[in-house]
């Protein structure tokens, strides 16, 4: 039974974000506007957090902070929290959620080639695991202008009843602001977000080998971007009506973001890669893809554009491929091609 619970875990995580997609795509459409959700969900998080943060940390010694640290964490921070989730919330505004979930499969490969760019990694592009690394950037590049530029002709609904996202003819109500310019804008501001997240990885890995304790980093996290968040969020949405908050699906996203994503689901992931590592939590990444699909399909009504499944199995094939490479250049180390040719 021990064995199943990795497995379970982790499909219920892929479950989880695919939700996140769904939720946050109707709520932007019927009104909630993104940069206000960025504020409310972080604020709610910090609310969750903190207080328990507080209780643990002062059991502990205390850790001194220089200014220049917290500088940096707060500059990072901008980066990595409100500036990503605004260019990602407005990018899935922009587009269908089953094209967002097909995009969020970069994000491993973007952090790849980020990591490699600073030396973290190694790419030997005379090696087999070189080779199939870049196949997998050029699949995962592909797949990217794929979903930009093309939709290609709609498949059905699996859903032909009407729901509140669907109009009488039948069609989605998702649908009618997927123009051709405001789609290949949504995608290209979702690709950029996803490569700015990318940078947040890996600079978040150097800034936290000076944190002694991560929960502080994660408090401090919390409170700067909600403080970020809010800040960008006034500057560029003044109509406080937007900012009110009522029972319906705004505060639904909102409350689901914060407790079963920020709450729940980076706790599953935390657990996850704890048992099992890393690459096998990456691995089941297409899987929400998948579930966002049938989803989006089947509760929102959405038509899934042919476009978006193409590029989304040219991501998962990017992914993958990648994923191959290092496993070859992890196993033993193997002769370049021109050694194995002489």
């Amino acid at each position: 039974m021990d064995g199943v619970k990795p497995y379970a875990v982790v499909i219920l995580i892929q479950i989880i974000d695919a939700g996140l997609f769904m939720i946050t795509k109707a709520a932007f459409t019927l009104g909630l506007n993104p940069l206000v959700f960025v504020f409310y969900r972080q604020a709610f998080g910090t609310l969750l957090l903190v207080p328990l943060a507080v209780i643990l940390v002062r059991r502990k010694a205390k850790p001194r902070l220089s200014f220049m640290l917290l500088f940096k964490t707060f500059m990072l921070v901008l980066i990595g929290i409100p500036i990503f989730f605004d260019m990602f919330f407005i990018g899935l505004s922009y587009i269908s959620a089953t094209a967002t979930s097909a995009i969020s499969n970069s994000l491993p490969v973007f952090t790849f080639i980020f990591t490699v760019l600073f030396r973290m990694e190694t790419l030997k592009l005379k090696s087999r695991s070189g080779i199939v690394k870049v196949l997998g950037i050029l699949f995962c590049m592909t797949g990217i202008m794929i979903i930009a530029l093309y939709k290609g002709p709609q498949l059905s609904s699996l859903n032909h009843h009407h729901t509140q996202f669907t109009n009488p003819e039948g069609n989605s109500n998702l649908e009618t602001k997927h123009s051709t310019t405001t789609w290949i804008k949504g995608s290209f501001i979702l690709i950029s977000s996803y490569i700015i997240c990318s940078l947040w990885f890996v600079f978040q890995g150097i800034l936290l080998k000076e944190y002694k304790s991560k929960l502080l980093f994660t408090t401090f996290l919390c409170i700067f971007s909600t403080i970020q968040s809010f800040i960008i969020a006034i500057i560029f949405q003044r109509d406080f009506a937007k900012w009110k908050l009522h029972w319906d699906m705004g505060l639904l996203a909102i409350g689901y973001s914060a407790v079963a994503v920020t709450g729940f689901s980076y706790y599953l992931q935390a657990w996850c890669i704890e048992k099992k590592g890393p690459v096998f939590l990456v691995i089941s990444s297409p899987l929400a893809f998948v579930f966002t699909m049938i989803g989006s399909s089947f509760i929102l009504g959405e038509k899934i554009n042919l476009g978006s499944v193409l590029g989304g199995i040219s991501l998962v094939a990017g992914l993958y491929s990648v994923l191959w490479g290092k496993s070859m250049e992890n196993k033993v180390p193997e002769p370049s091609i021109e050694s194995s040719e002489c």
